[in-house]
């Protein structure tokens, strides 16, 4: 119904540990019909601050999450992401974020 609506459709979510190809995945596997381009996660969110503001971020998120940070530079950072990554928060990288 929603799609035969004058309507834009997304997808939004707040999770920090999939990568937009893995949600787009695992939400056709459920039978959604639904696009890329429609899916808008926190992750999203994070890559666009990080253009507009031309940062280079040091990435503290799940490695299934690293495909939707593709192209963004990432030497000598400038900045800090922080998703739901557990494996990463220990002492050396929370060095390396607090430096």
């Amino acid at each position: 119904r929603l799609r035969s609506a004058p309507v834009t459709v997304r997808f939004v979510t707040n999770t920090t540990k999939e990568s937009k190809r893995d949600l787009l995945e695992r939400l056709t596997g459920l039978g959604f019909d639904v696009a890329e381009h429609e899916i808008f996660t926190s992750l999203t969110a994070a890559r666009n601050l990080l253009e507009q503001q031309r940062v280079r971020p040091l990435l503290l998120v799940d490695d299934k999450a690293l495909p939707d940070f593709t192209g963004i530079g990432t030497d000598n950072p400038n900045a800090v992401v922080v998703g739901l990554a557990p494996e990463h928060f220990h002492y050396e990288m929370m060095n390396r974020a607090f430096r």
